[in-house]
């Protein structure tokens, strides 16, 4: 598995790492923008390259139904096809297990989708999702797992990590050894903390690559999401990257940087932009409301995006009632610019062993936020 990662500085048990990969650095904690089918809605890849991005995240599922994983490899893989040059990690279809509850059928070999394009059936296996990323070339590839439901009985729970952890087995030993990207073990077990060791002490007996831990903002509380995380990292192998999948606020974010994750992706920054809510320092600004109509005060004058202090809210407002294209565009790159922008001087704080400070002052900002804010 080609994948080297180097832990750099400790602040408590937050981690400030360096993840290298057949295509590129990766240093973390980082947030991955979500390019479902290859792309981030409305952006290029040079608005991503300039606003930070050092890693995009690609949906498997997705890239299946269309244009085909055929296809991709005959075009000389995913980096050639996309012409995204830097790292891309792929997610397994395990999501899709929970999100397409309808149009699938699990079985101990694996998990039959019908098409919500067009009826016809797709059959994913822990050995057909791990060989189909290797062909595609990703630089981390996600083991196909079973993202179980909440609220959920435990013994459900415990039946539902065993199959995920018979599945991690056989995507383990499908990962071809030549292939250039490495092999994510997923840590099931829901709200439940002996489950979630359990996985975490069996996935890491399988010398994964790394290690995600899945499973969390399916429908449980901030509560349960939040102890999921601690109660798992800590069961974590030190010398490899912990991946923290969906996930979420920044707020989020934080709280996982604070107890040792080093990956994050969530469509949050995208999908909220689409509908004119916007990330600041000073919390989520509902570009929409009226009062925002005669507001000259600049987007962000926090931001590092000198657009963000060029534009007004009220001609963000303006943009976003009259329907313009540009209106989601622009809140997109903003809000992608405002995560990356905040990994950014996490791991500055973590490097100078100034998190905590950092995070009692964004939190106190955040949360009071905006008389728009959320």
């Amino acid at each position: 598995m080609a994948l080297k990662y180097q832990l750099l500085a400790t602040d408590g048990q937050a981690r400030r790492g360096r993840l290298t990969t057949p295509h590129g650095v990766v240093e973390t904690p980082a947030f991955m923008p979500v390019g479902t089918l290859g792309a981030v809605k409305g952006l290029t890849f040079q608005e991503l390259e300039d606003a930070g991005a050092s890693v995009m995240l690609a949906n498997l599922y997705h890239l299946t139904l269309r244009p085909g994983i055929d296809v991709i490899e005959r075009l000389g893989g995913i980096h050639a096809f996309t012409g995204w040059q830097r790292p891309i990690l792929t997610d397994s279809g395990g999501y899709q297990v929970w999100s397409l509850s309808p149009l699938r059928k699990m079985s101990r070999e694996g998990v039959v989708f019908k098409s919500h394009l067009d009826g016809s059936m797709v059959k994913f296996t822990p050995e057909s999702v791990a060989e189909s990323q290797a062909r595609m070339g990703v630089d981390i590839a996600m083991m196909l797992d079973e993202c179980p439901p909440y609220p959920i009985e435990k013994a459900d729970a415990a039946k539902s990590l065993e199959l995920t952890n018979h599945w991690a087995e056989r995507a383990r030993q499908a990962w071809p050894d030549e292939a250039g990207g490495g092999l994510f073990g997923i840590v099931q077990g829901s709200v439940f903390e002996d489950l979630r060791l359990r996985a975490a002490r069996e996935l890491t007996e399988m010398d994964f690559a790394g290690y995600a831990i899945g499973g969390v903002s399916v429908g449980e509380g901030i509560e349960h999401r939040r102890f999921a995380v601690e109660c798992t990292t800590s069961a974590l192998p030190e010398h490899k990257p912990r991946y923290l999948m969906g996930l979420g606020t920044p707020l989020d974010l934080l709280h996982g940087v604070q107890h040792g994750i080093d990956l994050f992706d969530c469509v949050m920054p995208a999908r909220h932009a689409r509908h004119g809510q916007l990330f600041t320092r000073d919390g989520v600004i509902k570009i929409k409301n009226a009062r925002f109509k005669d507001d000259p005060t600049p987007i962000d004058p926090h931001s590092s995006w000198p657009l963000a202090q060029r534009y007004s809210r009220a001609f963000f407002h303006h943009l976003f009632k009259a329907k313009e294209i540009t209106a989601p565009v622009l809140a997109t790159l903003l809000n992608v610019r405002f995560y990356l922008d905040f990994m950014a001087d996490l791991r500055e704080g973590v490097e100078l062993g100034t998190l905590a400070t950092l995070a009692e002052e964004f939190v106190r900002r955040y949360t009071a936020g905006d008389p728009g804010s959320s």
